[in-house]
């Protein structure tokens, strides 16, 4: 395991637990720690600076989001998702962003079409700079899920986004793919302040779909690696 600075939890005693999460889960998202890599709980300790009961707490987190998973008589070790698994997550992901963009023209208010646009200008000024935009389309589903009223769509959404976190990651590392990304949800924008609600979800759709396949093609790369 790389002996990385950039895993060190500042000393602040209220926020200790959600650093170590967010240091472990980050690595994770990074691929500094790699897929189906065992997790020691002594080498965590040593790369975070924090005690045992403090990385124990965020691996159980972890395992919570899917990011790592524990296997019999060998621990914790960083999940690995298989290209079936992908494929199966992906077009849940399609169906439930679909409707998702459905409801966001039929229910969202002016602040929160408003909103929409503010997150996609932002993801649009990080992709200009090369920085990296996952955090932002993070961002952007907040608003659009929130904006479509549905509460059971959001809580299932919300299920599924850690277990396709890492597949995200990966897709948006594949060259080319954040600028045809970013242009994918200007359609749904642009669908969105049209009013079109078919058009909304359809584009919610074919973002999925396309992500979806850099994703794959990643996957396996990898895997062929």
């Amino acid at each position: 395991m790389t002996r990385a600075n950039t895993l060190r939890v500042e000393r602040s005693p209220a926020l200790i637990r959600s650093q170590v999460v967010e240091n472990l889960r980050q690595a994770i998202l990074d691929r500094r720690l790699a897929p189906g890599q065992r997790l020691i709980e002594r080498e965590l300790v040593e790369l975070t600076g924090v005690s045992r009961t403090s990385v124990r707490e965020a691996l159980r987190e972890l395992a919570a989001e899917g990011l790592v998973t524990a296997i019999p008589n060998k621990g914790m070790i960083v999940t690995s998702v298989s290209a079936e698994e992908a494929r199966q997550l992906y077009q849940v992901r399609a169906v439930l962003e679909a409707l998702a963009g459905r409801l966001f023209v039929e229910h969202a208010g002016a602040a929160q079409r408003k909103a929409l646009v503010r997150a996609l200008e932002r993801i649009e000024r990080l992709a200009a700079k090369g920085s990296p935009v996952l955090a932002a389309k993070d961002a952007f589903y907040d608003v659009l899920f929130e904006g479509g009223g549905n509460d059971a769509l959001r809580s299932v959404a919300g299920s599924l986004h850690a277990r396709v976190s890492v597949l995200r990651s990966l897709s948006l590392s594949v060259p080319g793919r954040v600028e045809h990304s970013t242009k994918e949800l200007r359609a749904i924008v642009d669908a969105v302040l049209a009013g079109d609600a078919e058009a909304a979800a359809a584009a919610c759709a074919r973002h999925v779909e396309e992500a979806g396949r850099a994703g794959l093609t990643a996957l396996s790369e990898q895997d062929g690696a």
